[in-house]
């Protein structure tokens, strides 16, 4: 094995499961096109999962043999890199809620940053540019509840809403309350009739 193919390998075994590697970070190793062979022949042999355009992840080795990172430790990663807030789509939101016993059948985050697909081995995960209002409470109870609206729409949030009334804490409603400027129409007024009534 290379120098800069133990190097590149070194510093993944240095990240937590889910750490995201780029040819970037190798410049002070060799040029472009060395690193990017480096990491494709890496990627090809199963060393290194290509995640997406530029973007590798160390396999987790595990008692049945390699395996990807979880998808969670992937999204904070990406979070950490870029900045970008990445929360869970409103069907997931639904059916953690118990909105819904649909399980989403896809893997799909909405992201303050461009839409992208990655994949972790056999897993595809869809990444949708969202809207500022889905992402302005984040990953905080009343985002997930204001997500999960969004995915099952105008028609059946009022009472969605119902049938979390008793389930959810004050601070939640409140915080959903205080959101209502920056919601479509259609929401604010649900949020408003239920928290007011």
């Amino acid at each position: 094995m290379s120098q800069l193919a133990q190097s590149i390998l070194s510093s993944a075994q240095s990240l937590p499961e889910g750490g995201l590697l780029s040819p970037k970070e190798f410049l002070h190793l060799g040029s472009r096109a060395a690193i990017d062979q480096t990491l494709s022949r890496l990627a090809r042999e199963g060393t290194l999962l290509r995640v997406g355009r530029g973007v590798y992840s160390l396999p987790i080795s595990g008692r049945f043999g390699p395996r990807s990172p979880s998808t969670e430790s992937v999204v904070e990663a990406i979070e950490a890199r870029s900045g970008e807030t990445i929360v869970a789509s409103g069907a997931s939101e639904a059916n953690a809620l118990g909105l819904t016993t649909q399980v989403p059948t896809r893997e799909v985050y909405l992201t303050s940053g461009p839409s992208r697909w990655l994949k972790l081995g056999n897993r595809e995960i869809e990444f949708k540019h969202g809207a500022r209002w889905q992402l302005v409470l984040g990953k905080r109870p009343a985002g997930k509840v204001l997500r999960a609206l969004t995915w099952l729409g105008p028609e059946r949030a009022p009472e969605a809403l119902q049938q979390l009334r008793g389930k959810l804490a004050q601070k939640v409603w409140d915080a959903m309350r205080s959101a209502r400027a920056s919601l479509p129409s259609w929401m604010a007024r649900a949020v408003s009739e239920v928290t007011s009534g």
